[in-house]
């Protein structure tokens, strides 16, 4: 039972700092650096990247809508060949500065609104998946299990990652709960756990109205601007490992 563990991370800004990226990646295994679109900046991804090399995490591109002030969680109605020239450009950027550390590039997933959206919208899938594969295609696509994101992903030849949120709540679709709902964030680390243990090992998530939803997933990710991250990660990855499962970054599992 091999399962990966992904955190947001480099979404600091300047002197505005976001997220307890030191103290959370020791826990994970691939850490999504934010590319400068919806938050992060040269100087903050280059220190991410040797923070995840340091701790032998690997390095994937977190591209999102160009929205500073919002956070990349405001939904932008813009083209889709927009969209796939602004993913490909930020994950050369990212791509360029961990080239010039000696490392490189395990995969890409998609930020906030750019993700729900390209989850409902093959169309807007299709170009984040044509911006991967027109740079590496060896890369690992995430994408929300069920959705046009993993059709997209495997069509276009690509390696695919169905990933699962342990706080995040959901709906009765497998959607996740929009953060303008009550209780669309889960931070008790007790009930994280629970729900990611029912996810790798059960391979079903609970809605909230308690229904189970089926959910396949090769990584799991908790957000590094979730309150508590470090000891959520922290449990998290003790308790799968505890479990039975082997905790390693997707790219190397064979």
């Amino acid at each position: 039972m091999h399962i990966d563990i992904n955190c947001d991370m480099g979404e600091s800004f300047g002197p505005w700092m976001m997220g307890a990226d030191e103290q959370v990646m020791p826990n994970i295994t691939s850490a999504n650096i934010a590319c400068g679109a919806h938050a992060g900046d040269p100087s903050v991804m280059r220190r991410t990247i040797r923070l995840a090399r340091a701790a032998g995490v690997a390095i994937g591109a977190h591209p999102g809508f160009p929205d500073l002030q919002g956070f990349g969680r405001r939904e932008i109605n813009i083209a889709v060949s927009e969209v796939e020239d602004s993913v490909l450009a930020q994950i050369g950027a990212l791509a360029a500065i961990a080239r010039s550390e000696g490392t490189s590039l395990q995969h890409v997933k998609a930020h906030g609104a750019l993700y729900n959206m390209a989850a409902r919208s093959r169309p807007l899938a299709d170009a984040i998946a044509r911006a991967i594969k027109g740079f590496d295609a060896s890369l690992v696509m995430f994408g929300l299990p069920n959705s046009p994101m993993i059709e997209a992903a495997r069509d276009a030849g690509l390696r695919v990652a169905a990933e699962g949120f342990a706080d995040r709540a959901y709906q009765p679709d497998g959607s996740l709960t929009p953060r303008t709902q009550p209780g669309a964030v889960i931070d008790d680390p007790e009930t994280v756990v629970e729900r990611a243990q029912r996810m790798v090992q059960g391979g079903v998530v609970l809605t909230a109205d308690g229904r189970e939803v089926a959910l396949k997933i090769d990584t799991i990710c908790v957000h590094g601007d979730t309150a508590g991250a470090a000891e959520l990660t922290r449990r998290l990855r003790a308790a799968l490992t505890g479990a039975g499962a082997i905790v390693q970054p997707i790219g190397t599992w064979r």
